[in-house]
């Protein structure tokens, strides 16, 4: 009976020696690491690689001339104007509003707060319509429109408000992180040297966020180049007009041409790709 105890004991005390734990953080690690990323090549590394398996499925020169069709420059060259467009609107608003959000305490602060998040929970379709609501032949602020000669609904502007609000979130979002733990004690101190509002913010509070502010352009500029459902309702996908890339890649694949389709949503899917790896590399050259 003792040496069966004292077996117990001693086979307890072997398991909890230094080197059998390290042997079994080391197992849970690398579980952890593989199950990471496992899905992560499942969500991400798969798709773009049936992308590419659909684009060359009959070929690279049937790839290349599937691109360089007329309708997908046009719609190519349409995405990047409202993309770039998007980003110099949200790129100086964007970061005017996480100031503001982050610096001053007003009534209504926690209500704007929520609020800029609401893209989030709101389907890009249900965007759509409400600028329909809105800007339609028979919205409410029809009458204005006409008395003015503009056309939102089915027409560029209303696309590039629908893609204003869907990317709504990003930039803000990620430059209130790196205002907050910055703090205002460098800002003081600068104008305590006699630096004004302008020169602080350039010399002393931007080099700070600029990470964060880089980081919101790329994800405002990706989430831009992806927007669909929104579009689709407010410009209708009117081809060699208000067709977006995305749209003629929904188009494509309803008309069967499934190679021009692969080829456009691969072509997408790696400049956001690029972009995003791009700026992580800068980073850590940065460091």
């Amino acid at each position: 009976m003792t040496t069966v105890a004292q077996s117990t004991t001693e086979l307890n005390a072997a398991s909890r020696r230094p080197e059998n734990i390290r042997s079994l953080s080391a197992w849970r690690r690398r579980l952890l690491i593989g199950v990471v990323v496992a899905y992560a090549a499942l969500l991400i590394l798969a798709p773009l690689a049936a992308l590419v398996s659909g684009a060359f499925a009959k070929g690279l020169g049937a790839s290349l001339q599937a691109l360089s069709d007329p309708d997908v420059f046009s719609a190519f060259l349409l995405t990047l104007k409202i993309a770039f467009l998007t980003v110099a609107v949200h790129g100086l608003l964007g970061t005017v509003l996480a100031w503001v959000l982050v610096r001053y305490r007003f009534r209504g602060h926690w209500l704007l707060n929520g609020v800029i998040d609401l893209p989030f929970a709101v389907s890009p379709v249900v965007v759509g319509y409400m600028l329909l609501l809105l800007f339609g032949r028979t919205g409410l602020f029809a009458p204005l429109l006409e008395a003015l000669d503009l056309k939102v609904a089915f027409a560029v502007p209303g696309m590039i408000l629908a893609t204003l609000f869907v990317t709504l979130p990003f930039m803000a979002r990620e430059v209130m992180p790196v205002l907050e733990s910055f703090g205002v004690e460098q800002e003081h101190a600068a104008a305590t040297l006699g630096a004004s509002g302008w020169q602080t913010f350039w010399m002393v509070t931007f080099p700070a966020l600029r990470w964060g502010f880089i980081y919101g352009v790329i994800l405002t500029f990706a989430r831009a180049l992806g927007e669909f459902g929104a579009v689709l309702v407010v410009g209708g996908g009117i081809q060699g007009r208000t067709e977006t890339l995305t749209l003629f890649i929904y188009r494509a694949l309803d008309e069967r041409q499934y190679v021009g389709a692969y080829s456009a949503a691969m072509v997408l899917g790696l400049l956001s790709l690029v972009l995003v790896i791009g700026t992580e590399l800068l980073r850590k050259r940065e460091k």
